[in-house]
């Protein structure tokens, strides 16, 4: 890896690989995108630092501190939980928010992002790793993959 790229990369991973709050990448946003209002987050990125920091924000948070089971019964699917109890931890907070019907609703809003692309390209066209090394040659490869999905995708809607 050059010298050059590596300076360029090096504050990105350095941040990634910190412990410091998912949240402060959001100031490196344009103003034009407006005040962030509502975060959907993978459980990964839980944390009481994060949810304090969406607090004070005033960003309304939707961040599982865990993995949620699927295919729930249909009656637990649009029933609301137990009331929360009073002197709640943020972690059980969290939990009783995304069990809520609206908690539900707003959180499977992140299903219609670009994840399901990247899901059918490792497990319909097969594609797990790259074959090639170098950035230049990398990026000749991920075209390649990407035309191939947009193929499949223009040939699925003309049917």
């Amino acid at each position: 890896m050059s010298s050059a790229l590596l300076r360029a990369w090096l504050p990105w991973l350095l941040r990634l690989l910190d412990a410091l709050p998912a949240l402060a990448a959001l100031g490196d946003l344009p103003a034009t995108l407006g005040q962030v209002e509502v975060l959907l987050a993978d459980a990964g990125y839980f944390s009481e630092d994060n949810l304090a920091a969406c607090a004070m924000d005033k960003i309304e948070a939707f961040i599982p501190p865990g993995r949620e089971s699927h295919n729930q019964p249909l009656a637990d699917r649009f029933a609301e939980p137990a009331p929360l109890a009073q002197n709640a931890t943020p972690l059980e907070q969290m939990r009783h928010k995304l069990k809520t019907v609206t908690g539900k609703a707003v959180y499977a809003r992140r299903k219609c992002t670009v994840e399901p692309v990247f899901g059918i390209i490792k497990h319909v066209l097969g594609f797990r790793q790259f074959f090639l090394r170098g950035l230049e040659t990398v990026t000749g490869e991920w075209t390649l993959v990407s035309i191939a999905w947009n193929l499949k995708r223009m040939f699925a809607l003309q049917n």
